[in-house]
Formats: C-alpha cells, sequence, structure tokens
C-alpha cells in the first residue's frame, strides 16, 4: 500500500481547502429591542402562524401511510364537492 502526502489525495490532486462561512441563523427570529419581550413574542407568534409550522410539526409527529393521506384527500374532495352542489342547488331554489 502507498503512502500518500497528507496534502494529496489518493487520485494525486491537492485536496482544497475550504474556508468555512459564517451561517446565517436558519430558521425564525426575532430580534428584541429595547428589552420589549411582549412585542418580540409578539412577532415571533405571528411568524410562526404565517409559516404553518406548528401545523407542518403536527403532522409529522407521527408517520402516516401514503394509501391513507391519498384516502384522507379524496374524502376531502369528495366533501367539497358535497358543499358544492348543495350551495348550487340552494342558489337555483332561490331563483
Amino acid at each position: 500500500m502507498r503512502s500518500y502526502n497528507k496534502s494529496y489525495n489518493k487520485g494525486g490532486y491537492k485536496k482544497k481547502k475550504y474556508k468555512k462561512k459564517e451561517r446565517e441563523m436558519n430558521g425564525l427570529s426575532v430580534e428584541v429591542w429595547n428589552n420589549n419581550i411582549e412585542l418580540a413574542l409578539k412577532k415571533l407568534k405571528r411568524k410562526v402562524k404565517d409559516s404553518n409550522l406548528m401545523l407542518d410539526l403536527k403532522k409529522k409527529s407521527h408517520y402516516e401511510k401514503p394509501s391513507d393521506t391519498k384516502r384522507y384527500k379524496k374524502n376531502l374532495a369528495k366533501l367539497r364537492n358535497k358543499y358544492r352542489i348543495a350551495k348550487e342547488a340552494e342558489n337555483e331554489r332561490n331563483y
């Protein structure tokens, strides 16, 4: 087995040295101004609500089979259609 210089890998090419970049914070964050925690908390709650984060966490809290997801969507479509037909029938009676 050959021994290689530490700066070279098995192919004989120099390894690139990457400089680590400072990463921005991913996710939701809020700055607190003048120790006003109430306003910051209010903004954070609004961001969480707008991003549907809690709904995603609730959906992913347990595994759901793909067939169950399809069945759920199909039943929702049937229900929407049922209400649409009922609304159209009510509109026809009013004329």
